[in-house]
């Protein structure tokens, strides 16, 4: 999953050289946190509410509000934004992209392409979006966790009895967190299964494989079995 595919391409953009309190009138009509800026077309830094907010409060301090008012609008943008930003290529995956996000802490960076001219911009709900597309959240359905042993057809067993029960599968996904050596916790969404099936196909996956837990998503109902 790709960056280009989940970005917002129609990017909101100030110009270095407009006043701050453009920049706050901006992000509070379009209800957005983040504005990158801009100088004759190319990207020149990143400006977000929070930095505006701290320059509005420090250049306050002690004065009048009309005094307050007339300061914030003779400042530039220039002046408060974070210069050379930390952007993302337009063929990151979704996955790189959060763990950029993730170690520096913040909420969404600038795409650029293979030339830096920026092409999109992506944030923590695009990145949400992306997690529950790929767990296939929208079909709803019913959710198997399990704990199988790491070795070649194992997933495939465990999906062929959900199969058999008439589950179509809308998404696996697996990991070697937090399990024993030698294992792997899977997770597999399915949909399409006959309530009355549940039970039986709840037996026949516990008898087969170590099965920690099962949510239908439709029924709101929430079994676990292992800890």
């Amino acid at each position: 999953m790709l960056v280009k595919n989940w970005m917002s391409k129609d990017v909101i953009t100030v110009e270095m050289d407009d006043a701050m309190m453009d920049a706050i009138n901006l992000l509070r009509e379009k209800n957005i946190r983040r504005l990158p800026v801009m100088n004759k077309g190319e990207l020149v830094g990143i400006v977000s509410d929070r930095d505006l907010k701290r320059a509005s409060a420090s250049d306050a301090t002690s004065l009048e509000i009309h005094e307050m008012l007339y300061l914030i609008s003779k400042i530039k943008v220039s002046e408060v934004m974070t210069v050379d930003p930390l952007t993302v290529p337009i063929d990151y995956t979704i996955e790189e992209t959060a763990e950029l996000l993730f170690k520096n802490k913040i909420s969404g960076v600038p795409v650029v392409d293979p030339n830096g001219k920026l092409v999109g911009i992506i944030t923590q709900t695009d990145l949400f979006k992306a997690l529950m597309a790929l767990s296939g959240l929208e079909r709803r359905g019913i959710q198997f966790a399990f704990r199988l042993e790491d070795r070649p057809g194992s997933i495939m067993e465990a999906a062929n009895v959900i199969r058999n029960y008439g589950g179509r599968l809308a998404s696996i996904l697996g990991t070697y967190e937090n399990v024993p050596e030698g294992y792997r916790r899977v997770y597999i969404r399915a949909y399409g299964i006959e309530r009355e099936k549940i039970d039986d196909l709840v037996k026949a996956l516990k008898e087969k494989f170590v099965l920690v837990y099962m949510v239908d998503f439709r029924e709101n109902k929430r079994e676990i079995y292992e800890e």
